[in-house]
């Protein structure tokens, strides 16, 4: 056995771009700054695959966190074509396109306290509950305007909500065609207030009318990669689709928090994929593990950095 290339100590100067920090980060190659590294090389070559069909996997609450502008501007620029997120993540989005907004908080307060006062807490990120009083009132304004018995799959529903906003991810993925699939969509307020929408009125949700929209694209699919954030349903749902087929996925990039030996699916490595065939043999694949906050805003920077080269 031989050693490989030699480790290269990390050069940081004022003015670099992000590019070129996550270059430097590949000289050293150690790591999770190494797995970066090799993340933005995938993600580029995906990005420049023509015939490759991109799915973006969206779980934990990163529409909170602010991560929603970073979805919307790729489903913009023509790179995610098949959406599949979680429906807390569609819930905060609408909230944001309605003009309600997420704050800044502290995780280091009173829970009860902020209960006394109507205020909601994701870790440090603060929602009013009065922000859920519009949302109400937007989604069954959205259902009150639909035919009579309508009978819809998620991402119908889900479209149909977005042609209504000004912006954000489902405003975006309606106006370019994208399907955007919930698969746990109950799991959510917008869950929630379908079902109570269907006490007093004929409507009724096809939960699984959406699967063969996204078997038609993993079979349509000459090449096929995955960019997931966290894991979860979304992450499932996406590699589940590809097993039905005789392939699997040819890049594969996951950004988790999550440990790999506690057996969750959030945490499991994308090598133990290959095992199922969701990946193929040979497909290109990294997992970086840190916070998806730090992680997706360098990844995508770095790989549009290099692609705006062209």
């Amino acid at each position: 056995m031989e050693c490989g290339e030699p480790v290269r100590q990390v050069r940081v100067r004022a003015g670099m771009t992000v590019g070129e920090l996550i270059e430097q980060l590949g000289e050293a190659g150690a790591y999770n700054g190494g797995a970066l590294s090799r993340a933005v090389r995938i993600y580029e070559r995906m990005l420049r695959d023509r015939d490759a069909t991109r799915f973006f996997g969206l779980a934990g609450a990163m529409v909170p966190a602010g991560m929603g502008g970073i979805v919307t501007d790729l489903i913009e620029q023509g790179f995610i074509d098949i959406l599949v997120s979680t429906g807390a993540n569609c819930v905060h989005d609408i909230l944001e396109a309605i003009g309600c907004h997420h704050y800044h908080g502290t995780s280091l307060c009173s829970d009860v306290e902020l209960r006394q006062h109507s205020i909601n807490r994701i870790y440090d990120v603060y929602l009013p509950d009065d922000a859920f009083e519009h949302l109400e009132a937007f989604i069954q304004g959205v259902l009150g305007d639909l035919p009579s018995g309508s009978t819809m799959t998620i991402a119908e529903l889900l479209a149909e909500i977005g042609k209504q906003l000004p912006g954000g991810i489902l405003a975006t993925a309606a106006k370019k065609q994208v399907p955007v699939f919930v698969p746990a969509l109950q799991d959510s307020m917008i869950g929630l207030q379908v079902w109570l929408f269907s006490q007093t009125h004929p409507f009724t949700i096809d939960a699984c009318g959406d699967m063969k929209g996204l078997i038609d694209h993993c079979y349509g699919a000459t090449r096929a990669g995955a960019l997931i954030i966290g894991g979860g349903v979304p992450k499932n749902y996406i590699f589940q689709g590809m097993l039905l087929t005789p392939r699997g996925f040819d890049y594969a990039i996951q950004l988790t928090g999550d440990r790999p030996d506690l057996g969750g699916l959030s945490g499991a490595t994308l090598d133990e994929a290959r095992s199922w065939g969701k990946l193929e043999g040979e497909a290109e694949a990294v997992t970086v593990y840190g916070d998806a906050t730090i992680t997706l805003p360098l990844l995508v920077a770095a790989t549009l950095e290099r692609i705006s080269h062209d």
